[in-house]
C-alpha cells in the first residue's frame, strides 16, 4: 500500500463538503499554525514569498513564486511553479494535482489541511493579503529564532509526518513527546539515521522507532540537526521502516490478546519438563531475559529482537511450559 493511499482520506472526487459550506486550507505545522486561509470559488490563489501574492509565506525553504491554487466551482487544483524545494501533496511530490478535504499539503515547513469551514469559524482568518503579518506577529510574539516545523501527530499521524519528511529529504531531528515519553528520530536528506526513546534509552534503534510509531497522541517538533556519532546507525528510506513497522503492529495487534499484561511477572515452570536443549539461542536468551527481569515489560525492554519476535518466543515458552505467569 502506498503511503498516499494511507494518508488520504477515504472519500474521492473533489467535491465541497456537506451541508454546502466552504473549503479553507488551514495551516497545522510551521510558522503559521492557526491560521486559516479560505478557498473561495472561481479564484486563483498564487502561493511564495513575494509580498505581491495572495498567500505569502515569509522563508527561505519557499520560493518567491512558488504554487497556484486554482478553485473552479467544486474542482480544486494545485500547481507547483517551479519551486527549488517542491510541493508535496499527501507525501507526493507533485507538478499538479487536485485537493480535496482531508489532503495535506507541504510547503516550506508548513503543513496545510483541507479542512471544510461549515458550521465553524475555529482558526485565524487570515485576509486576502496573505500570510505575512500573521507569521510576523506569531514570531515577535513567541520570540522564535526563524521557522520550525511542529504541530501534533493527532493532525499529522506519526508515519504520515515521516512519509512527508521522507519525500521532502528534510534533515534535522524529529522530537515527539507524549504526557508521559519522549522520542527523538534523527533524519539525514529524509534517510532515518538513528531513533531512541528517552525512557529506554537501551533499545535499538529501529526497535524505538517501531513504537514511536505506535504513538496516537503528542506533540512533534522538528529541530536542526545534530552533529553526533551513533553505534550502529540505522540509515534506511521511510518507505521500508513503514512498511515493516505496519506489518509488526498488524501481527503483534493480535499477538498481544495472547501475552500476559506488560506488568505481570514471569517465572521458571516447577517442576520443568521441557527440555532445554529443544529450544533455539534466541529462545534460550528470552528465557534468561525473562527469569532476571521483573516483569514481560521489561523483557520487552531488554530483549535486542524486536517486540514481535520477543512476543512470539513469549508466548512459545509459556504454551510449552518452560514459562508461566503470575496473571
Amino acid at each position: 500500500m502506498a503511503m498516499a493511499d494511507r494518508i488520504a482520506p477515504s472519500s474521492s472526487g473533489s467535491q465541497s463538503p456537506s451541508g454546502g459550506g466552504g473549503l479553507a486550507l488551514r495551516f497545522i505545522s510551521g510558522k503559521y499554525q492557526g491560521g486559516e486561509f479560505p478557498l473561495e470559488s472561481d479564484r486563483e490563489i498564487y502561493i511564495g514569498r513575494s509580498s505581491d501574492l495572495e498567500m505569502v509565506l515569509v522563508e527561505e525553504m519557499v520560493s518567491r513564486k512558488h504554487a497556484r491554487i486554482t478553485v473552479r466551482g467544486t474542482e480544486i487544483t494545485i500547481q507547483d511553479l517551479g519551486s527549488t524545494n517542491g510541493t508535496f501533496v499527501n507525501g507526493e511530490k507533485i507538478e499538479q494535482a487536485s485537493l480535496k478535504e482531508g489532503d495535506r499539503v507541504l510547503i516550506g515547513t508548513s503543513i496545510l489541511k483541507v479542512v471544510s469551514t461549515t458550521g465553524s469559524q475555529a482558526g485565524i482568518r487570515v485576509p486576502p493579503g496573505g500570510m505575512a503579518s500573521a507569521g510576523r506577529n506569531r514570531t515577535m510574539a513567541g520570540g522564535d529564532e526563524g521557522p520550525r516545523m511542529s504541530g501534533a501527530i493527532e493532525e499529522v499521524p506519526l508515519p504520515d509526518l515521516l512519509q512527508l519528511f521522507g519525500t521532502s529529504r528534510k534533515s534535522g531531528v524529529l522530537v515527539v513527546s507524549t504526557e508521559h515519553n519522549a522520542g527523538r528520530i534523527h533524519l539525514k536528506q529524509g534517510i532515518v539515521h538513528f531513533a531512541s526513546i528517552d525512557s529506554s534509552p537501551d533499545l535499538p534503534g529501529l526497535k524505538a522507532i517501531y513504537r514511536m510509531l505506535t504513538w496516537q497522541r503528542g506533540l512533534f517538533q522538528l529541530d536542526p540537526p545534530e552533529d553526533r556519532n551513533f553505534d550502529n546507525p540505522l540509515d534506511l528510506p521511510v518507505q521500508e521502516i513503514l512498511m515493516e513497522a505496519f506489518r509488526q503492529q498488524d501481527e503483534f495487534g493480535v499477538l498481544r490478546e495472547k501475552l500476559p499484561a506488560s506488568e505481570v511477572p514471569l517465572m521458571l515452570s516447577v517442576p520443568l519438563e521441557p527440555q532445554l536443549s529443544d529450544l533455539q539461542a534466541k529462545e534460550l536468551d528470552v528465557l534468561q531475559l525473562a527469569l532476571n527481569s521483573p516483569d514481560l515489560g521489561a523483557v520487552m525492554d531488554q530483549s535486542g529482537l524486536s517486540d514481535l519476535e520477543t512476543g512470539e518466543i513469549v508466548l512459545k515458552l509459556l504454551t510449552k511450559k518452560y514459562l508461566t505467569s503470575a496473571e
